[in-house]
């Protein structure tokens, strides 16, 4: 079978050899930190203080038979997703009016709507047509993929998701390759932000297993201003010292172009999209390149099958500010754990320190400095 997972729900229906899978979670979270106002630019915790419904989630799926060479497949997958984590899965144009036009706290986002179709080529070559998590990186917005409750700085400010196709051929138990076209970053293709946009992607892994290398070109395209059209050149190498130590590294370049000025040194300054902040650019100029680099280490200790515990130190440079609102170098270091209870809790605490260096960049501009300590319960059903 494709698909030899066991979930609570099906056990529970009756339904465990059915080929759709219906399961899901919720995480919710508790949170201090020396911030009043606002934690971001952690997140998603970014409400100070506070227990909160990160995520509530429902998935129907249906996994294409890939481990095998002789006949044709298929599958898809459906994502029902409320909570607050919403702030930060939004896509434009995926009832994203609760985000951009009415800033709720809460919110529900179709995070994932995708058709796959499996074809016996070389080692296997399947699309993928819909809505995906956008393909690079370490960290995913679903909260069990994770190492931790927080994310990095690297992921909180990259891409979300894409629409498109996206093909994935397995050339070797080494190589993979991967190509794609999207709308564009987090943007229905229906909406005036879409561009056309390249996806291209190449995997190998060492033969050993202890080391893998990622390396993508995602979304690019002539890079001027819209939505979230970022131009991201990312690469991850994932190594395991032994059975107990292993080790992630990400880091990645972005960039957009003709980024509206909101530094206010020009007169008539051009308005910015909703949603879509501005650069501080330099004075007399209407627009500017606006990039921004980043990198982050996840270093992990495996005690035994339901304990672990692990380090993320992570840098961000953003430039004009595009992404944070507020311009300069950012870093955070985190200390974190991650307990199972039977099969279906999580329980991840963690506490955190962030700095940022050349600007008042926490608290909405208030503070360079916050310690934060917090910890979400994931239920598995």
């Amino acid at each position: 079978m494709p698909d030899g997972n066991e979930y609570p729900l099906m056990t529970a229906l009756g339904l465990e050899a059915s080929r759709t899978k219906i399961y899901g979670w919720v995480a919710p979270s508790f949170n201090v930190s020396t911030s009043g106002k606002n934690n971001f630019p952690l997140t998603y915790d970014i409400f100070p203080n506070r227990i909160e419904l990160n995520q509530a989630v429902i998935y129907v799926e249906r996994l294409p038979d890939t481990v095998q060479k002789t006949h044709f497949d298929w599958g898809y997958h459906l994502t029902a997703f409320y909570g607050i984590d919403y702030r930060f899965t939004t896509a434009k144009g995926y009832f994203s009016q609760q985000l951009l036009l009415e800033n709720r706290q809460y919110g529900f986002d179709p995070v994932l709507e995708y058709l796959d179709l499996y074809f016996p080529v070389v080692n296997g070559l399947n699309i993928r047509i819909g809505r995906f998590l956008s393909v690079p990186g370490i960290e995913a917005q679903l909260a069990p993929n994770n190492y931790n409750m927080t994310h990095s700085l690297l992921y909180s400010i990259d891409p979300f998701t894409d629409t498109g196709a996206f093909a994935t051929l397995k050339l070797s138990k080494q190589w993979l390759v991967q190509a794609g076209v999207s709308a564009g970053h987090d943007v229905a293709p229906w909406t005036v932000d879409r561009k056309a946009s390249l996806i291209t992607c190449l995997d190998y892994s060492t033969e050993s297993n202890h080391d893998n290398f990622y390396g993508c070109a995602n979304g690019i395209n002539n890079g001027t201003y819209a939505y979230n059209n970022l131009q991201d050149y990312d690469g991850t190498w994932y190594h395991k010292f032994n059975a107990k130590w292993h080790m992630a590294t990400e880091a990645w370049y972005m960039y957009e172009r003709k980024v509206p000025n909101v530094a206010g040194n020009v007169a008539n300054p051009i308005t910015t999209e909703t949603g879509a902040n501005g650069a501080f650019c330099h004075a007399g100029q209407l627009t500017c390149t606006a990039p921004e680099y980043a990198a982050v280490n996840y270093l992990n200790r495996e005690f035994n099958a339901k304990f672990f515990m692990g380090f993320r130190s992570d840098l961000l440079d953003d430039k004009k500010g595009q992404r944070t609102g507020i311009p300069g170098k950012y870093t955070e270091n985190t200390l974190y754990a991650i307990k199972y209870i039977g099969n279906t809790i999580m329980l991840r605490p963690e506490i955190r320190f962030d700095h940022s260096w050349d600007a008042l960049g926490y608290n909405n501009g208030t503070a360079k400095n916050q310690f934060f300590a917090g910890a979400d319960l994931i239920y598995k059903f």
